[in-house]
């Protein structure tokens, strides 16, 4: 059974709107990355090194990242030697089954949340200003404000003009307390605020929102350590999860961001916001492979229920939606 066939069955047997969202999303990518590919293997008869070079050219303009194509069409030519592959269209299902193995392979995480069944669940947010930080922090308590959890917010940005109002904002509108202190306090002490506040409101999860400076990084990485610092001292083993919120719209920059990220804090996941903005969305398979960190939410969209966790069997989908569609 060929991968497209096996990736439609699997899509099919889930039959959630979640797979319309992952198809939707990533029209752009698909349009360009997919159309090329197409392209690619109609004007060639045989799979040969001409190919494979336009094949890396293509991938490298997707933002898959260069250490990543090299890798990834490094094993194609294996696999196509090894099955013997001649004809350029079945080569395609070779790459998405490729791409599923990158994702899911390797030590770098699980793509699910680390939430905790007994205890307060601490959740830490980092990244640039402009990313879509205090959106995602937003969006992702609705999502668990949906799934019956108490949240809490904690307003750790206060530096930056109008983040605060802008968490409080989100709060209202998603139902969940915003605990806070004046603009330019100490982001730690906010931290140990909202700890117990989230405690005396009995809260499943404590969403963090962080400042995005970059421009000093010994800054950066002395705040956000302090700040840990407090959020383990009153709960060990705390916080359960750093996610990173990067702009897919970006592309290699999101990866040079991410690289700084991990350099200044141990960052657990990724959240990659405005996917559907880019034709670029390889940059999921370069931050995966290349820095070893999984993604665990994309944003699909600017509905409140369009940032989704991320599925590597939903990503390939939408890359290749038209051709999976049309397995019988």
């Amino acid at each position: 059974m060929s991968f497209f066939k096996k990736l439609k069955e699997s899509i099919t047997k889930q039959t959630d709107s979640v797979t319309g969202k992952f198809k939707d999303g990533l029209s752009k990518t698909r349009d360009n990355f997919s159309g090329k590919v197409n392209d690619l293997v109609a004007r060639y008869r045989k799979v040969d090194e001409d190919f494979f070079e336009e094949l890396e050219e293509i991938l490298i303009q997707a933002d898959v990242g260069f250490e990543t194509v090299m890798e990834l069409v490094d094993e194609l030519k294996m696999e196509v030697k090894r099955r013997n592959i001649h004809d350029p269209r079945d080569v395609q299902a070779v790459i998405s089954e490729k791409l599923v193995e990158i994702y899911d392979g390797g030590d770098a995480g699980s793509s699910h949340v680390n939430l905790q069944q007994d205890q307060l669940t601490v959740i830490l947010f980092v990244g640039v200003n402009g990313v879509g930080k205090t959106t995602t922090i937003g969006k992702l308590a609705h999502k668990f404000k949906g799934e019956g959890k108490n949240v809490v917010l904690a307003a750790g940005d206060t530096f930056r003009a109008g983040a605060i109002e802008q968490l409080e904002v989100w709060g209202e509108r998603v139902g969940a307390d915003v605990i806070k202190q004046a603009p330019g306090s100490d982001p730690a002490a906010v931290m140990y605020d909202a700890i117990q506040s989230a405690r005396a409101r009995k809260a499943d999860i404590l969403l963090c929102d962080t400042a995005g400076r970059l421009q000093n990084k010994v800054n950066l990485m002395n705040e956000l350590e302090k700040v840990k610092r407090v959020i383990e001292r009153e709960i060990p083993g705390a916080p359960h999860e750093v996610l990173l919120v990067l702009d897919a719209t970006t592309g290699q920059n999101a990866l040079v961001q991410a690289k700084t990220f991990k350099e200044a804090t141990n960052v657990s996941g990724i959240v990659l916001t405005k996917l559907d903005g880019t034709a670029k969305g390889g940059i999921v398979l370069a931050i995966r492979n290349e820095l070893q960190i999984p993604v665990k939410f994309v944003g699909l969209g600017e509905k409140m229920d369009d940032l989704q966790e991320f599925d590597a069997e939903k990503y390939v989908y939408g890359l290749f939606a038209d051709l999976v569609d049309e397995e019988e």
